[in-house]
């Protein structure tokens, strides 16, 4: 995984996402009362709904809509049945795309995630086309800071069960096993860190260049009109979007 790749990615998700709080809202909601319909409203014995609640909280999110979704969720309040759906698919050049949905309505979002396929020089596959080529990780992103010592934070994840560390220019980057991702978080945590993000993420093997572009501008489309889809909740690919992008 290229490091300056996915981080290009998230600070370009973390831009949008202030410049469209209420759409970002709706997803999280949607992301909270599915945690809390599949594995009850108590964050404490519930690790996905303890997830989405600090995910909710550190994109401010009021205390209020955090727990009407808990409620809608564990049926105390009424709601709409969300189901899970991916779609699996290339975008311009043969990127592979790789769509988390949480909707209420399969036909409307079937029709929505195709057609910005097929708009932005993309076509949808089948289930299993391009999933394989990503790795299901924990995330971990630590800013670099003048009392963050490199070698101690990294002996220190690797000691509470990290899979891999790396040291980039703005940030130190913790991947995990979906299994250990908790408990490295926690130990972390307790230790004093804080986490610009914190994730449980599907990570490429290999990436794409796009040198086109006409390529590159499709791509950008492709994700955005995805990314501004309610139904969407995450979009992977395995584009090895420039540092330099202006986003």
């Amino acid at each position: 995984m290229a490091g300056h790749s996915k981080w290009s990615t998230i600070k370009r998700k973390k831009g949008k996402a202030d410049a469209q709080r209420g759409k970002l809202f709706t997803k999280l909601a949607r992301y909270i009362t599915v945690a809390a319909r599949e594995g009850g409203p108590d964050p404490e014995y519930n690790t996905n709904l303890k997830n989405a609640i600090e995910k909710a909280k550190a994109e401010n999110m009021p205390n209020d809509n955090i727990e009407r979704a808990i409620k809608k969720g564990s049926g105390d309040l009424e709601g709409a049945n969300f189901e899970e759906i991916t779609y699996e698919g290339y975008g311009p050049a043969g990127v592979a795309v790789f769509v988390e949905c949480l909707t209420d309505n399969r036909n409307r979002t079937a029709s929505d995630v195709r057609h910005a396929f097929d708009k932005f020089g993309g076509n949808l596959g089948s289930t299993g086309c391009v999933s394989w080529m990503f790795d299901r990780k924990g995330l971990l992103i630590v800013d670099r800071a003048e009392d963050i010592d490199e070698e101690e934070l990294m002996l220190q994840a690797i000691e509470a069960g990290a899979e891999d560390f790396s040291s980039e220019e703005e940030y130190f980057e913790i991947t995990t096993t979906p299994e250990n991702f908790e408990q490295v978080k926690e130990a972390l945590k307790e230790t004093g860190y804080k986490f610009s993000t914190s994730e449980i993420t599907f990570i490429p093997q290999n990436e794409t260049k796009l040198e086109d572009e006409k390529d590159i501008k499709n791509m950008l489309k492709l994700i955005d009109i995805l990314e501004d889809n309610d139904d969407v909740q995450q979009v992977y690919h395995n584009w090895e979007m420039p540092e330099d992008l202006d986003i």
